[in-house]
């Protein structure tokens, strides 16, 4: 008896999940059910995929073999599925999206709320992590797209460049709240009381490599885990702030803290969509691609995140394009 498609997708559940027990339940099956199908698989296969140590499972190197080959198989079943039953203009099913930290928080929403509001059958399973993990869970097949803040080296993904993010200074903004204020990287950036993201965050990386020598002996009085914590605390006074202008830009146009125009060095830094290599490009993924790339029409992008108006009306003119193509 040939490995049959339930068998795969059971140990791909209990590998994600790393106990019988939830993959049972995921299944509404008994954990005697999952054992069994393990069982059964391994001696279809030859020899075992796990290595046991009472409840616990851990994969061997045959299961490590086996994994993104059972996964591979699920997805393009999935892909089958997708592609055989989409019709034009009538989209149902889910998309799992990963994305760093910046663009899951700031940008994504809107756009899934929006999406979702064209096509309600359409469900999203979005995670948000590093663009290092964001990358590996796209080359293991873990997600059908990604949306990350930097370039990606891995051969089994492709980037496709999305639109140019910018690292802007902030202050608080009952400060010098009539004149805009500038820093001069050569002669002004040692003058300030810094607030910074932790030590190796992808926001850090890319402000000490753009700074490059500048960036030697500045007075960083805090180092802040999140972009929200360091928003804060700017506006407490406690310094100023480097962080992504998405993620500022309706704070600073409500006028809750202040930009300071750097000059001397270029900021921005590009945006990217990635995808595994080999993975088909259904009906939904491609409508939803489209859709993003909406963002990328706004003038740098973050315009239409400050002013929900301008976005309606990008999604207007995106349902109206969309509309006039069937016709």
């Amino acid at each position: 008896m040939a490995v049959t498609i339930r068998q795969l997708k059971i140990f791909n559940a209990v590998v994600e999940s790393g106990q019988v027990t939830k993959a049972a339940q995921g299944f509404s099956i008994t954990q005697s059910a999952v054992s069994l199908a393990l069982n059964e698989m391994e001696n279809q296969l030859g020899g075992t995929l796990f290595d046991r140590s009472g409840r616990s499972l851990e994969l061997n190197d045959r299961g490590r073999y086996f994994l993104p080959i059972c996964r591979e198989i699920l997805d393009k079943l999935d892909n089958l599925d997708r592609l055989m039953n989409e019709k034009d203009g009538q989209f149902g099913g889910s998309l799992n999206l990963v994305a760093s930290s910046t663009i899951g928080n700031y940008i994504l929403p809107y756009l899934l709320t929006a999406f979702k509001s064209m096509h309600p059958n359409v469900y999203f399973n979005m995670r948000v992590y590093d663009t290092e993990t964001v990358e590996r869970l796209i080359a293991d097949r873990e997600a059908d797209l990604g949306f990350v803040e930097g370039e990606v080296n891995n051969e089994l993904v492709t980037a496709k460049p999305w639109f140019q993010d910018e690292l802007v200074l902030i202050s608080d903004a009952t400060k010098n709240k009539e004149s805009e204020q500038v820093c001069h990287v050569a002669t002004d950036i040692k003058k300030y009381q810094w607030v910074m993201r932790e030590a190796g965050s992808r926001t850090a990386q890319i402000f000490k490599s753009k700074l490059g020598k500048y960036v030697t002996d500045l007075n960083v009085v805090m180092e802040l885990g999140h972009t929200e914590a360091i928003k804060k605390a700017v506006e407490a006074g406690a310094g100023i702030g480097c962080v992504s202008s998405l993620t500022v830009c309706r704070t600073i146009k409500r006028g809750g803290l202040q930009k300071i125009r750097l000059e001397g060095v270029d900021m921005k830094r590009q945006l990217y969509v990635i995808q595994h290599k080999n993975k088909t490009k259904t009906h939904l993924m491609n409508e939803f691609l489209d859709f993003c790339f909406l963002l990328s029409q706004c003038s740098e992008g973050q315009a239409c995140l400050s002013s929900p108006e301008s976005f309606q009306n990008l999604v207007r003119k995106f349902i109206d394009k969309k509309n006039m193509t069937r016709e």
